[in-house]
C-alpha cells in the first residue's frame, strides 16, 4: 500500500491499518537499540534538572513551537 492510498484513507480506517501495524511488531522478537546520542542526551537531561538547570514551558509555549 503507498502512502498516497493511506492518505484516501478516512481517518478511523488509517487507525486501524497504524493499529495493526504495530501489533505486528509487537509480536516480533525486535531487539532495536536506541542512538548512543539518545543516552548522552537523556543524561544531559537529567543533570540539568539535578543542578536545577532545567528549563520547563508551559503545554501552551510547547504548541506555540
Amino acid at each position: 500500500m503507498s502512502i498516497d492510498e493511506i492518505k484516501k484513507l478516512d481517518i478511523k480506517d488509517r487507525i486501524i491499518l497504524m493499529n495493526e501495524i504495530w501489533a505486528t511488531l509487537e509480536s516480533e522478537d525486535l531487539k532495536i537499540e536506541s542512538p548512543s546520542w539518545h543516552e548522552d542526551t537523556l543524561k544531559e537531561r537529567i543533570e540539568n534538572i539535578n543542578n536545577n538547570n532545567a528549563k520547563y514551558i508551559s503545554l501552551e509555549e510547547l504548541k506555540a513551537k
